[in-house]
């Protein structure tokens, strides 16, 4: 049997935890900015300011800071805006509609978010976590193991940086702001509490306190960590919660998703319907096609009576295999065939439009690629 993944960043070996990056403006609200300022022997209104070009103006150079007086905008800038991500490789695909980011944090961590322009709207895929410890087997970063969680600012520093992508007009044929965020990039954010519901509501938050996004546009999943899903039901947000299901039957997500040996394909969807009624918000059912695997009718039809009449949507998603991977993706007619079967018992299901399969789209396949071309033993590999 699969080990239990981790839940959360232990201390190494030696008692230590991972070095966290340096304070930064968005790991602060208002208030915790302006003490800072003042701490500078700079008036408190300096703080509004600066967030105002980070947030408002999706600005970060010290230079294009000209309200700022000019002795003090350098060190204002690198208090309040110390760099958290370093590019490593921004590529592009889909015409420059899906634009992927491989960043390096200052202890070296890799991490990767995504930018997807539409016609009616810009979306965002961001990371919590450096990794992840929830070793889904089909996924490239849960095999990559969790290195540790980001700081709130570098999860929401992902998201300003492609607004500023996005403001640029770089993304022909799409809006120039904007407007989801969907934390399903590299890690559980669940497992990262406290600093994913921090940045959730720096992004929500009007300028100059955040980015202001609707929280109906920001969508949070998760493997089912069940006691989690409860807090974030409290939290009086209203952010979509996606459950990567993946397998309606315990015996096959214990093995797809091991955190089911802990919480039970039942108690997860428990903890989903309470969300919903909570929140008023309909649950998203992330489903991985894999053939052969989880694709077979009998399991569309068990999908479709657990989630007959429930507030829930079953998004497909047909799996972006991964190098030397033996899961692969099955076949459009098996695929047909159970959105078939999902919408005859009554249940919406949509399949996720495929993007960046060209750049290494799925979570974890760039900053994969990016160690073994970093590593000098793959040569000889």
């Amino acid at each position: 049997m699969t080990s239990l993944p981790l839940i959360s960043v232990d201390p190494d070996a030696r008692g230590r935890r991972p070095a966290m990056p340096p304070r930064h403006l968005a790991d602060l609200d208002l208030p915790g900015r302006q003490a800072l300022v003042t701490e500078l022997g700079e008036p408190a209104f300096r703080a509004k300011q600066v967030s105002n070009h980070y947030f408002g103006r999706l600005v970060r150079d010290p230079a294009q800071m000209t309200d700022l007086p000019a002795a003090t905008r350098e060190r204002l800038a690198g208090t309040l805006l110390p760099t958290l991500l370093n590019p490593v490789r921004e590529l592009a695909c889909d015409d420059g509609a899906t634009r992927k980011a491989l960043w390096r944090l200052h202890d070296g961590s890799l991490v990767e978010s995504v930018l997807m322009g539409y016609p009616d709207r810009v979306t965002v895929c961001i990371s919590s976590q450096a990794g992840c410890g929830m070793a889904c087997p089909f996924c490239a970063t849960g095999q990559a193991g969790l290195t540790r969680n980001l700081s709130t600012a570098e999860i929401v520093d992902q998201a300003v940086y492609l607004a500023g992508v996005a403001a640029s007009g770089a993304v022909a044929g799409s809006p120039p702001r904007l407007s989801h965020v969907v934390f399903m990039g590299m890690g559980e954010p669940l497992a990262n509490y406290s600093r994913v519901v921090a940045a959730i509501r720096r992004l929500v938050a009007p300028a100059p306190e955040g980015l202001g996004l609707s929280q109906r546009h920001i969508t949070v999943s998760t493997v089912g960590l069940v006691p989690a899903i409860r807090r974030l039901a409290s939290e009086d947000l209203s952010v979509t919660l996606a459950l990567s299901l993946h397998a309606p039957d315990d015996e096959l997500r214990d093995e797809l998703v091991p955190v089911n040996q802990r919480w039970k394909v039942s108690e997860v969807l428990d903890a989903a319907w309470d969300y919903a009624d909570t929140t008023g918000r309909r649950v998203s059912i992330e489903y991985a096609m894999i053939k052969d695997v989880n694709d077979q009718p009998w399991r569309a039809d068990l999908l479709g009576r657990l989630l007959a009449g429930k507030l829930a949507h079953v998004n497909l998603i047909p799996l972006n295999p991964t190098p030397g991977s033996r899961w692969d993706a099955s076949p459009k007619p098996v695929e047909r065939e159970f959105v078939r079967r999902l919408r005859d018992a009554g249940v919406s299901t949509t399949v996720r439009d495929t993007r960046g399969r060209e750049i290494d789209g799925a979570c974890g396949q760039l900053a994969a690629a990016e160690d073994r071309d970093s590593d000098p033993r793959a040569a000889t590999a």
